[in-house]
């Protein structure tokens, strides 16, 4: 297996092992639709909430239909990224590709499972407050934001 690939299995690994592991510590050991919600810093919060749509809690679905059309979403995006991740050599698109594959296959999960995806990040400051959010949503970002980076860069560099 070439270096590449390991480097982008173990980053899909990790994200979504995380990703579940405090889902399932926050859900069933720290109890926290029980027990919460906890202000961890001024301007951070940890809460519960049950996402049924996707980023941002665009496209909320009540139905089966719609949950499962969402899982069927995330599994399919997740085999086409996690193909062009296979194939693909330079280390910054393969990390950015393997976070967004982690993420979605964390989320992809909750859906199925729960209906709902898990959120708990709450940030906020003063009246401003941002959307509530969990690991695997923060991979996605950070690994579009890495797909992006890696897209500007000049085509010398990306060769490299």
């Amino acid at each position: 297996m070439t270096p590449a690939r390991r480097l982008g299995l173990s980053i899909v690994l990790v994200v979504f092992l995380v990703d579940q592991a405090l889902k399932l510590w926050l859900l069933f050991g720290l109890r926290l639709a029980e027990t919460g919600p906890y202000a961890v810093t001024p301007f951070m919060d940890i809460v519960l909430a049950w996402n049924r749509g996707i980023s941002y809690g665009l496209f909320q679905q009540h139905s089966d239909l719609g949950r499962w059309g969402l899982v069927v979403i995330s599994i399919a995006a997740a085999i086409w990224l996690g193909r062009w991740m296979w194939r693909e050599q330079r280390p910054l698109t393969v990390a950015s590709l393997a976070l967004i594959v982690g993420g979605a296959l964390g989320n992809g999960l909750d859906r199925g499972v729960y209906g709902a995806v898990v959120d708990f990040v709450h940030l906020h400051w003063g009246s401003f407050s941002w959307y509530i959010f969990n690991i695997a949503d923060a991979a996605i970002v950070v690994g579009v934001v890495g797909l992006l980076y890696e897209s500007f860069r000049p085509a010398a560099e990306n060769a490299a």
